[in-house]
Order: C-alpha cells, then sequence, then structure tokens
C-alpha cells in the first residue's frame, strides 16, 4: 500500500460503516463514503477529517446500477485509484428482522438485504476490480457475519450473508493472478453510536450483560486497514474471516483496550471455516 490509503466505504452515513470510516480517517486515509441522505454524509466527513483523514462524501442509493458506475468514475478520476473497497452498504429493517415469527410471516421487503447488500456488493466489486487489477494490489473486503452458517434473522438475512461469503471466494479466484484480494469480515456484536445512545435502563437485561464484550464499529476498520497491509494478504484472499481473530493476529485491540472476542465456537462457525 501507498502511504495514503484510497478507501471507499459505502453505506457509511451510520452504523459499522461510519465507524469503519472513522478508523481509516485515524489512519490518515482518503475515506470515499456513500449514503442516500447528504447531511449525514457531511457528519461523517467531518469526523473523518477532524481524526487525522479526508473524507469525501458521495450520495449514492446502491440500488441503482449507474449511480455506483458515476461513483467509481468519480474516484478514478480525481484519486486515480482505489486500495481497499468496504463493501457494508445493506437494507435493514431491525423491527422485522428481530420480530417473531417464520419469514412468510415477516413482510417481503426483507428480501431487500438480497439487492442492497449481496447484489451491491457484486456490482461495487465490478467497478472497483478493474482499477485494482490495473494497479496490481487492492482489497475488496465484504461485511458479513455469523448468519452465513447459523440461523440468525432468517432467511433473507442467512442469503445474503452466506451469497456475500461465496461470492469473495469466487472473485478471489478470478482476482487471485491479479494479486488483488477479496475476503468476507465477520465483525461481533456492535457497540453503534445508535446503540450507545440508548438508556441502559431500556435495554433488556440479557443484552445489558453482554454490552461490555460489544465491539466498537471502529474496530473492524481497524483490523481491515491492517489486513490491507499485511505482506500475506494474499494466502487469506477468498476467506470468511472473523474480526475479532484477526485482531489477535495483528494485536489490535479495541477503543477501549479489550480483546473482543470470536463467536466461532458459538455461533456455529466450523472450525476450518
Amino acid at each position: 500500500m501507498m502511504n495514503e490509503t484510497i478507501v471507499l466505504v459505502t453505506g457509511a452515513s451510520r452504523g459499522l460503516g461510519r465507524g469503519i470510516a472513522r478508523a481509516f480517517g485515524s489512519k490518515g486515509a482518503t475515506v470515499y463514503v456513500t449514503g442516500r441522505h447528504a447531511a449525514e454524509l457531511e457528519s461523517v466527513v467531518g469526523e473523518i477529517n477532524a481524526g487525522g483523514g479526508k473524507g469525501v462524501a458521495v450520495v449514492c442509493d446502491h440500488q441503482d446500477d449507474e449511480q455506483v458506475a458515476a461513483l467509481f468514475a468519480r474516484i478514478a478520476k480525481e484519486a486515480g485509484r482505489l486500495d481497499i473497497l468496504v463493501n457494508n452498504a445493506a437494507a435493514v429493517y431491525p423491527d422485522a428482522l428481530m420480530a417473531p415469527g417464520g419469514f412468510w410471516e415477516k413482510p417481503l421487503n426483507l428480501s431487500d438485504m438480497i439487492d442492497v447488500g449481496l447484489r451491491s456488493n457484486y456490482v461495487a466489486a465490478y467497478y472497483a476490480s478493474p482499477m485494482m487489477v490495473a494497479a496490481k494490489r487492492g482489497l475488496i473486503a465484504s461485511i458479513s457475519f455469523y448468519g452465513s452458517v447459523s440461523y440468525f434473522h432468517g432467511a433473507a438475512y442467512g442469503a445474503a450473508k452466506a451469497g456475500t461469503d461465496k461470492m469473495m471466494r469466487d472473485m478471489a479466484v478470478d482476482l487471485a493472478q491479479h494479486n488483488v484480494a477479496a475476503v468476507a469480515i465477520w465483525p461481533g456484536f456492535i457497540l453503534t453510536d445508535a446503540v450507545k445512545a440508548i438508556p441502559s435502563e431500556y435495554l433488556p437485561e440479557e443484552l445489558r450483560a453482554n454490552l461490555p464484550n460489544w465491539e466498537t464499529p471502529e474496530f473492524t476498520g481497524l483490523v481491515i486497514d491492517a489486513l490491507a497491509r499485511d505482506p500475506d494478504l494474499m494466502s487469506l484472499s477468498g476467506q470468511a474471516l472473523i474480526g475479532a481473530e484477526l485482531g489477535e493476529r495483528y494485536r489490535i485491540v479495541d477503543l477501549d483496550g479489550k480483546q473482543p472476542i470470536s463467536y466461532r465456537a458459538t455461533m456455529g462457525a466450523p472450525a476450518n471455516h
């Protein structure tokens, strides 16, 4: 990687993506961030800049292929390259996801996660790859989760995550000869800005008790940054990588000093996954 890393984080206006963008900013990167709302993106850019990086906001609906194509054309024109793509954009409906009942009893729009969260990852990688292939280096990191191998939030969520893992594995085969890596990243449970804003007395007791184990969203950004700089990056290409285990590999602790824990044993991931 060059000294100034050029990064794109999709779906960065809030939650995990926002924290990942802040983490890259703390490393002095130029961070392009996408979302659908300009005001939220400008707020993210302010955080990136305050942390020592350079933020660039691009309003983009990842359901619209023409907007995505224009996004990458802009990056090519302005930056001339793209070192890291973090595919984080996702259609998420928390209330419907966590509601009781079978998939047929929940709103059909949960299937949107297959469009924005799986298909959108494909489209972003489609447009990012030519720049990376030309440069003979790069990393495509798509956010996934343990739900790809165990039941978590139901069929639509599981399909989006399992599809992401397989897609990264197959893209890695095509990209290997060009020295470009593709991986899926499994973070743990994320202590987003929204979760932190909830008064603790309003949280369920079980959740409140486990909250100290939750990761800050910045932690995922820090481990992806370290992964991109790993001389052995290509040996990991195609894999689904657990963020907490990458933290141990690169000796990265969370912002509060804890070492995040892997849920490999408890969330159903096989030992050789």
